[in-house]
């Protein structure tokens, strides 16, 4: 056996690593929703400063997803299409978490209710939404192809 096609054929299998990663922030954005609506109702400190955790990890996640994401896009990986409404819909919910962080940084029962509240909400909306128009576009296409 000779050493002349060593090469590997492995192709990489999986998902692409930017979509683990939104997931993760995708979690974390959506605990900080259930960590404002406990506070919301038992106003301890302990609520606000979880909820300030996980949009500040989610936030990071989110750095590190679109970091991912170009590396994906650089190395000629396969991305799901159509991408134009995940990435509007990520940017928004990514954007709104950065104005929640701020909201969620000032000090006493304001800081969550009812704006940090609201903006968490509306991150785990979008969110749901984009997940919603992605689904609607991908079955869309999907019956539009011929077998």
């Amino acid at each position: 056996m000779g050493d002349t096609n060593l090469r590997s054929t492995a192709k990489p299998r999986g998902r692409p690593i930017h979509r683990m990663l939104v997931s993760f922030s995708v979690a974390y954005f959506a605990g900080a929703l259930v960590t404002d609506l406990v506070y919301w109702q038992i106003p301890d400190v302990l609520w606000e400063r979880f909820s300030i955790w996980l949009i500040t990890a989610g936030l990071i996640i989110a750095g590190f997803a679109t970091i991912a994401y170009v590396i994906d896009l650089a190395g000629g990986r396969q991305i799901d299409r159509p991408a134009w409404p995940r990435v509007i819909g990520y940017a928004v919910a990514v954007l709104l978490s950065l104005v929640n962080a701020f909201v969620h940084s000032r000090d006493g029962y304001t800081a969550v209710v009812p704006t940090g509240l609201m903006l968490s909400g509306l991150v785990v909306v979008v969110l749901l939404l984009t997940a919603w128009v992605v689904m609607a576009l991908e079955n869309r296409q999907r019956i539009g192809r011929k077998a």
